[in-house]
């Protein structure tokens, strides 16, 4: 099976095919899923001297590391002072830290291995509304204040309006140093770079049960992998394999377009400096040049996990809401794929056995967050789990309704968020 259908699927670099799991194999670590946190978990462990075995059950970078929006951001989906509310301040700031690490990490990876992914720094975080304006003014405040980080730069209006070609906008916070790339392009050299460290890769071994024993016992279809520890990475697509952790995150449609070329001059007119953009309503929108000039803009969350029936035609009008001088442009690309977010749309890093970790629920932060994930699992398997286990302080708890019902109940609780964004 190939990637599904993108811009980034159609401008992605030549990768070889892995074969699947054959037999019964050995290993000190078997890591579940190729997406970023996989990778990099893999990566940072076989660079240790591990043997390390990596299970793909589709390619790599199929899941939602491969067809993102490509941007990494600084934090989390869910704001400092939740975090700081569920386990203090001290923790909060430490937490922080991790993710602002996160972006150095992602930079000096690709400058290490020399992935070719289209990396750029710069990203806007814009208002729609008033009561927006004072939050990223109290945002940049609280993030000086509390945080120690003074690298943001509040934009009025005139000075939104002079970087993008849209009145939508009444303010901005900028960040030097977030930023966006093209997420299957990076993936794959991180996977590539994890097999140069020593790291074997397996697609198309889907794993259908793990046995936490000593060692652990991960099985597919075709073969089994005896390993001392597992790391669980699936992100939204938790299909075939079943564990307690499922439950923390539930599986939630976003879906992307890409323009056809605009041209240098047309691009630049729109977007005047190469950053990403993304709106703080609930329900956002997001978007950003490609390295060919098209403008790649995505949103429209879907948490009943149905496609609604014209998701490009949907899209697109969201796209003109903001540069309806684009009207005449042609969509080249429309896909859409699942994002894995919790309740309270925090991370969700822990363990099911003392020897068995997963890595979820990054909630549309997974681009630095996730590779960084992968250095906290592999710090814990090395026996540096201090920074591991902070995260397994944040509370966390199971979408209410069962299998039949946690998605409707889901739905709805959504709808008051949907309306405030309008409000």
């Amino acid at each position: 099976m190939g990637h599904v259908a993108s811009y980034y699927a159609a401008t992605a670099h030549p990768a070889p095919p892995r074969p699947p799991l054959d037999g019964d194999v050995r290993a000190d670590v078997c890591v579940v899923g190729a997406g970023i946190a996989g990778c990099s978990t893999a990566l940072d462990l076989a660079a240790r001297g591990y043997r390390v075995v990596l299970l793909e059950s589709q390619r790599v970078g199929w899941g939602a590391s491969g067809r993102s929006g490509g941007q990494a951001i600084f934090g989390f989906g869910t704001s400092q002072q939740t975090i700081a509310s569920q386990v203090g301040l001290e923790d909060a700031r430490r937490m922080w830290d991790v993710s602002v690490e996160a972006l150095a990490l992602l930079k000096e990876r690709v400058a290490k291995h020399s992935i070719d992914c289209d990396l750029n720094w710069g990203q806007l975080h814009v208002a729609t509304k008033p009561r927006q304006r004072v939050e990223l003014q109290q945002l940049q405040q609280e993030l000086a204040d509390t945080y120690g980080y003074r690298a943001t730069r509040f934009l009025e209006r005139t000075d939104v309006e002079s970087l993008l070609a849209t009145h939508r906008y009444c303010a901005g916070l900028y960040d030097p140093g977030s930023g966006h790339l093209h997420p299957l392009n990076y993936t794959l050299g991180l996977a590539a770079a994890a097999e140069k460290a020593g790291a074997r890769i397996h697609e198309s071994s889907a794993v259908t049960a793990v046995d936490p024993g000593h060692p652990a016992r991960v099985v597919t279809s075709r073969g089994t992998v005896s390993a001392d520890h597992v790391v669980l990475t699936r992100g939204g697509y938790v299909e075939g394999l079943s564990t307690p952790a499922d439950w923390r995150v539930m599986p939630v449609g976003t879906y992307v377009v890409s323009t056809e070329p605009l041209g240098e001059q047309r691009m630049l007119a729109l977007i005047r400096e190469n950053m990403a953009v993304a709106d703080v309503n609930f329900v956002l929108d997001y978007f950003r040049r490609s390295a060919d000039h098209r403008l790649l803009f995505g949103g429209r969350v879907s948490y009943s996990g149905i496609d609604e029936h014209d998701t490009g035609r949907a899209t697109r009008a969201r796209m003109l809401r903001v540069f309806p001088q684009l009207a005449d442009a042609r969509l080249d690309h429309v896909w859409g794929g699942y994002v894995d977010i919790t309740m309270n749309r925090a991370p969700d890093f822990g363990r099911l056995a003392p020897n068995v970790l997963y890595l979820q629920g990054f909630s549309g932060h997974g681009i630095a967050l996730a590779g960084m994930a992968g250095r906290l699992a592999a710090d814990a398997i090395a026996g540096q789990a201090e920074r591991f286990d902070l995260f397994g302080r944040l509370p966390h708890r199971v979408f209410p309704g069962g299998r039949a019902l946690r998605t409707p109940a889901l739905v709805l609780g959504m709808l008051w968020y949907r309306l405030r964004d309008l409000i």
